[in-house]
C-alpha cells in the first residue's frame, strides 16, 4: 500500500501543473491572434482553445477532491477542538475517535451515491460496450460542451477522491489508536529547506585574536 502514502501529492502536483501550462498557453493564444501579422494571426485563429477553460475547471475540481483526502492524512484541515481538549485524556480519545468514525462513515456515504451516480450517467453504458455485453436501457449520459467529454468521467473526481478520504479517515484513526496522536501540520514549515542551525556568534568563544577576550576569568586578569 506504499503507492497510497503520496498519491494525492502526484494528483495535485500534476494537475496543478498540467492547469498552469494549458491556461499560459490559452493566454498566450488570445493575445497573439490579436496581432496584426500576416499569416501567423490566420494560423492562431484557426486553432480551437475555446476547450482550455473546461479543461482547467475540470482539473481544479479533480484537485479539490483528492485535496481534501491529503488534508485529512496530514491534519490540515480546520478543526473545532477547544472543548475536547478540556477534557480527561480518555474522554479525549473516544471523542477524537467518535469523530473519526463519523467522517468515514460521511464520506464513505458520499462516495457510494457519488459511485452510483456516476454508473447511472454513462459508466454502465460505456463499460457494457467495451466489454461487449448487452446494455440495454442504459443511459449513455451527456457530454461536456467543449471537449465533448463524457460527464460521468468528470464527476468519477467525487466517488474517488471522496473513497480516498474515507480511507485517509481510517488511517488517521488506526494511527490514533496505536500511537494516540494526530497528524499535525506546520503552516511554518516549507518543504526542501532545512531547519536553521543556531550560530554561535559569542566573541568570547572565539580564538582567532581578532575579538576582544574575556579576560576576567583567566589567570592574572583584572576586573
Amino acid at each position: 500500500m506504499r503507492f497510497l502514502d503520496h498519491l494525492e501529492e502526484w494528483l495535485v502536483t500534476f494537475l496543478m501543473g498540467a492547469a498552469t501550462l494549458v491556461i499560459f498557453v490559452a493566454v498566450v493564444h488570445r493575445y497573439a491572434a490579436g496581432l496584426p501579422i500576416a499569416g501567423l494571426q490566420d494560423w492562431l485563429l484557426s486553432i480551437n482553445m475555446t476547450w482550455a477553460q473546461e479543461l482547467t475547471i475540470i482539473m481544479f475540481v479533480w484537485m479539490a477532491k483528492f485535496g481534501a483526502a491529503y488534508g485529512v492524512r496530514t491534519g490540515i484541515h480546520v478543526g473545532v477542538d477547544v472543548l475536547i481538549n478540556r477534557l480527561s485524556e480518555a474522554m479525549r480519545s473516544k471523542f477524537i475517535i467518535f469523530g473519526l468514525c463519523a467522517g468515514a462513515l460521511f464520506t464513505g456515504i458520499v462516495a457510494t451515491l457519488g459511485a452510483r451516480f456516476v454508473w447511472e450517467n454513462g459508466a454502465h453504458y460505456y463499460f457494457s460496450n467495451l466489454l461487449g455485453m448487452a446494455a440495454e436501457g442504459a443511459f449513455e449520459g451527456p457530454t461536456t460542451p467543449d471537449l465533448e467529454w463524457a460527464t460521468w468521467v468528470v464527476y468519477s473526481a467525487i466517488p474517488l477522491g471522496t473513497s480516498l478520504m474515507c480511507f485517509r479517515f481510517l488511517q488517521v484513526m488506526v494511527s490514533f489508536i496505536k500511537t494516540g496522536e494526530l497528524p499535525h501540520h506546520d503552516h511554518g514549515h516549507v518543504d526542501g529547506l532545512e531547519e536553521e542551525v543556531p550560530v554561535d556568534t559569542n566573541p568570547y568563544n572565539m580564538s582567532d585574536n581578532l575579538h576582544p577576550a574575556d579576560l576576567s576569568n583567566t589567570k592574572g586578569g583584572t576586573k
